[in-house]
């Protein structure tokens, strides 16, 4: 039996999603887009879980984006569905791209994203979806759709110019062409760069700490900064006071005090 072409994990309240089709650079086919909507649902609903990393199996690649000869031909109709995966994508296309993309899909936990090779086209996208990016010395980028015909359609015409300079998003999506690491730091699309053999080791130290934080001020606080962005500064204001609000009535915001003032680690139940 061949392994899943989506690896989805727990350990330690930590979430690990794995694109696992290291042979063809981890390109995203039906099977994989599927797992990986289940496995964004699952970890918004479980409450053990409070940080994620999203990765790629080898050191080759995050994913190099869609398959151009499974998932890409079934939303051209050059392909007719053969399986279970390729119906459920037919079938559910609009849930799936929401989720998949997480787009029209809230979700305030928090996301790592540890890229270890080529992150193109949907990867590249993928990545902007989430809070924290380490990137191996000898990864590369592109958001590069509009090569092959079709334009991006993952969130990058949305996301990426709020995220880097206006000029240098409209390079990177009209133009299509390969950025390394260095430039996707140098930019702002990345947090740091490392060896290739240190980024799990990176990721899974921010997710340690993430999770050692108040998993209700960690989401009131991502959520905030997400729906600030689309709103005006009073609105903002507005809504920073509700969450704060919100926050200091948990069980967790007398915690944080208490433990502080007792010389030891707080013990927080996510309420």
């Amino acid at each position: 039996m061949s392994e899943p072409a989506f690896l989805y994990e727990k350990r330690e309240g930590i979430a690990y999603l794995t694109f696992n089709r290291p042979q063809v650079r981890n390109a995203v086919n039906p099977e994989a887009a599927c797992r990986l909507a289940d496995a964004w649902q699952d970890y918004a609903e479980d409450d053990s879980l409070r940080v994620a990393i999203i990765t790629g199996a080898g050191d080759r690649a995050f994913t190099a984006g869609a398959d151009l000869g499974t998932l890409i031909p079934l939303f051209t109709g050059a392909r007719q569905p053969q399986d279970e995966w390729d119906r459920r994508v037919l079938q559910d296309r609009q849930m799936l791209d929401s989720v998949v993309m997480l787009r029209g899909f809230p979700l305030y936990k928090p996301i790592i994203a540890a890229i270890n090779g080529f992150c193109l086209g949907l990867g590249a996208e993928l990545i902007q979806a989430t809070d924290l990016r380490i990137a191996a010395e000898h990864a590369t980028f592109a958001v590069n759709e509009v090569v092959r015909g079709f334009m991006p359609g993952g969130g990058s015409t949305v996301r990426l110019a709020r995220q880097i300079p206006l000029c240098k998003a409209m390079e990177i999506v009209l133009v299509g062409e390969h950025m390394s690491a260095q430039e996707a730091y140098r930019i702002g699309l990345v947090n740091e760069v490392v060896p290739a053999d240190q980024v799990m080791l990176k990721a899974e130290a921010l997710a340690r700490k993430i999770a050692a934080n108040g998993p209700v001020a960690v989401r009131k606080t991502k959520e905030t900064v997400l729906r600030s962005l689309s709103v005006s500064f009073d609105e903002g204001f507005r809504l920073e006071r509700e969450n704060a609000d919100f926050t200091m009535r948990t069980e967790d915001a007398k915690e944080g005090p208490r433990a502080f003032m007792e010389k030891r680690q707080p013990r927080y139940v996510g309420r």
